[in-house]
């Protein structure tokens, strides 16, 4: 079964490079694509933002506890994309703040390291490419999973390969002593994403009521912060969190 995913990995790979020339701001499915964003939205309506409410209810200390672990897992994938980037001094810092926070911190629900000035940057395999001089390629979006180029839906599929999380998990390999099962992995993404949506409620209300077209400006939105993702700035991020989760 795994060697059928990789051959139908190796073709999706093959297809998309020959639409990467193709610059973000242009659409190849634009229509299909504001038919998913319809559906997101409505799936947003029904399940994302009565969770996202009923997580805020939450006393602040489980959501920055579960916050806290659910970053450090995430760094696990920026630990190679570091490396690949050659940014050796962030490399550094991922590492340290795992370590510190799996152990001192209790699996990351506490966050040490970030006291002591280790604050790793998230990054992933679309930020290498993109650091590498490859093209967005076109913008599109995906059911459930949201907005997202050719570049980006590349470096999700890869990241699966470099992320150790994934090679425990979905893989169910022991690193270090350390198992799992493919549950604990799409739970854990799930609940980034669940602790996005719900710290950002506010920022989709003001944005739903103040934007002439909501695609048009989520898709601003996401670009500029997949941009500044590459050149390591946090100009949207401040506003709305790390966007990549």
């Amino acid at each position: 079964m795994f060697k059928n995913f990789k051959k139908i990995t190796w073709i999706i790979l093959i297809f998309s490079f020959s639409i990467l020339s193709a610059e973000a701001t242009d659409e190849c499915f634009e229509g299909t694509s504001r038919a998913i964003f319809k559906f997101n939205m409505a799936f947003d309506d029904v399940v994302l933002e009565p969770l996202a409410k009923g997580y805020n209810q939450l006393p602040q200390t489980i959501k920055t506890g579960t916050r806290n672990f659910t970053s450090n897992v995430g760094t696990l994938l920026s630990i190679p994309n570091n490396l690949l980037q050659g940014n050796f001094k962030q490399l550094g810092h991922s590492v340290g703040s795992f370590v510190i926070n799996t152990s001192v911190g209790i699996l990351g629900f506490l966050n040490p390291a970030e006291k002591m000035g280790l604050k790793p940057h998230k990054e992933d395999v679309g930020q290498t490419l993109g650091l590498y001089g490859f093209s967005s390629g076109c913008y599109f979006v995906l059911p459930i999973l949201g907005p997202t180029t050719v570049r980006d839906s590349l470096g999700m599929l890869a990241d699966s390969f470099v992320d150790p999380f994934a090679h425990i998990t979905i893989r169910e390999h022991e690193l270090l002593g350390a198992s799992g099962n493919s549950l604990d992995y799409f739970a854990t993404k799930g609940t980034t994403a669940l602790d996005f949506r719900a710290d950002n409620d506010k920022n989709l209300e003001s944005l739903e009521k103040n934007s002439l077209d909501l695609y048009s400006s989520l898709k601003s939105i996401y670009l500029q912060d997949r941009d500044n993702k590459i050149k390591n700035s946090t100009e949207v991020q401040d506003e709305w969190g790390s966007l990549d989760n």
